[in-house]
């Protein structure tokens, strides 16, 4: 599926790897809905992008959120071919420490970000994919779902992230089994570390000793190189149902 003319949603649009995600697609010729939490950056980049994306002020784990958001871009742009997941939280901790039990409520909060605002957006997205008309690969639409190398190798402190996002692996098969009868398809990206606000404010020096655990490239993983991974899979009909590992074969340590 060309990018041309086709309309993107993109949570977590506003930032990061979803911000790379939301300029690749407009730079190729697709409409982007950005749903983003960050009402500030949300604005500012859909004024710097103009007519081809709309913000939508979303909490993926909120259902009317996402529904509301979903409705706000079918009225702009008439439909939804790709959806992109890339709204995510992260939260370390032990499961006992001398700060006391692991909060099972920041347990909760990450899952309920990570895996069910992932399945929260690709069943309103499979729904309203389900009116496209199929191109000429019999295609309707493509969801891409950002996992991690952490759901493979996650690191002390990381159960609960670790699990978020081994459960965005898990689903993705079913998933492609399900909607490839719709002629729709669905792949998971594992990204490894990437230079994003969330590695923002790590010391250069310790920056630097994660990168020494990457064979090649040894550095962190550049949010463009997400973006075109992402374009990759939906200009390719034949990728469905499976897990890219996008971390320059990273072996980090325990902790």
């Amino acid at each position: 599926m060309k990018l041309a003319n086709r309309v993107f949603i993109i949570t977590g649009g506003a930032s990061g790897l979803g911000e790379a995600c939301s300029r690749l697609a407009v730079e190729n010729g697709a409409k982007v809905g950005i749903l983003d939490l960050n009402e500030d950056r949300g604005e500012n980049l859909v004024r710097e992008l103009g007519d081809s994306a709309v913000f939508c002020k979303t909490d993926v784990s909120d259902d009317n959120s996402v529904r509301d958001s979903v409705e706000k871009v079918i009225q702009t742009f008439g439909a939804i071919h790709v959806a992109v997941n890339c709204a995510g939280l992260i939260f370390a901790s032990k499961v006992f420490s001398k700060k006391g039990l692991f909060p099972i409520e920041k347990f909760n909060q990450v899952l309920q970000v990570n895996l069910i605002g992932t399945m929260n957006v690709v069943r309103y997205a499979v729904q309203e994919m389900m009116k496209n008309e199929p191109n000429e690969n019999g295609e309707r639409g493509v969801i891409v779902n950002t996992a991690s190398a952490a759901a493979f190798g996650g690191q002390l402190g990381q159960a609960a992230y670790s699990a978020s996002k081994a459960g965005v692996i898990g689903m993705t098969l079913p998933i492609a089994r399900e909607i490839g009868d719709y002629g729709m398809r669905i792949v998971s990206i594992s990204p490894g570390l990437f230079e994003t606000q969330m590695s923002s404010g790590m010391p250069d020096s310790f920056k630097q000793e994660l990168a020494n655990h990457i064979p090649f490239p040894k550095r962190l993983g550049k949010p463009e190189e997400f973006a075109e991974t992402v374009k990759h899979i939906v200009e390719n009909p034949y990728l469905n149902g499976t897990t890219i590992m996008l971390d320059g074969a990273a072996q980090l340590p325990a902790k």
